[in-house]
């Protein structure tokens, strides 16, 4: 298994992370021998349309590409790719080793044997994939986000802390994880997009705490504080 990365402190983060499951490169080239790629940069559109051209010189004409977007249009992202029959959408949701479902979407004009070895991909990962329809959010993120962003209203309104709501809901609904603590974790830059992606209004809150660059976990703080 082969892990690309854009930089070489992308690459550094991910071999402290990846540790012996992936092999880390820089060199888009060392991507040619890969018989199905998966991309995972930001939910930005024009961002992925750049990236798939860089693919188009190096990946081999049979490999598959998916994307891990929820938000945006699969069938898009699919011409933009140049191989919309052999493209994609592989969802996986955090955290990735506890989690088992692989929402997977697909353009009208996938072959039957990109669908397959998607199908057979997941498999692999022991993941349970269900093929959902090409609209934003799918259906967990276009049930989920509306969840979260009431939590965050609900913090706004009561005074409750996040740590006493996210407890409430990982005792009390039996969830794995608070949700105040999953939007942190997704990234609250991340979650707003795919909350206006879905028609999600953004809490205030959520708001003033990405202007502060408060983005979560990654930034060292969100609604919680990390070291």
């Amino acid at each position: 298994m082969v892990l690309w990365a854009r930089s070489e402190a992308s690459a550094d983060r991910a071999c402290a992370s990846v540790e012996q499951a992936a092999r880390v490169v820089t060199d888009l080239a060392e991507l040619s021998a890969c018989t199905i790629v998966v991309e995972a940069i930001a939910e930005d559109p024009q961002a992925k349309r750049e990236l798939y051209k860089r693919f188009a010189g190096v990946l081999s004409d049979d490999a598959v590409l998916a994307t891990t977007t929820s938000s945006l249009s699969v069938s898009e992202l699919a011409a933009a790719s140049g191989r919309p029959d052999r493209f994609g959408a592989l969802h996986v949701f955090n955290p990735v080793h506890r989690m088992e479902l692989v929402e997977l979407s697909f353009p009208d004009a996938a072959a039957e044997s990109t669908r397959a070895r998607l199908r057979e991909f997941c498999a692999r990962l022991g993941k349970t994939a269900v093929e959902v329809p090409d609209s934003a959010g799918f259906v967990v993120n276009k049930l989920l986000f509306p969840y979260l962003f009431d939590a965050v209203r609900l913090l706004e309104r009561n005074g409750l802390d996040a740590k006493s709501i996210d407890t409430c809901m990982t005792l009390g609904a039996g969830h794995p994880m608070g949700p105040l603590a999953l939007l942190d974790m997704v990234g609250l830059d991340v979650a707003a997009s795919i909350g206006q992606s879905i028609g999600c209004e953004v809490p205030p809150r959520l708001r003033e705490l990405i202007a502060e660059g408060k983005l979560g976990r990654k930034a060292g703080a969100g609604f919680y504080e990390y070291d």
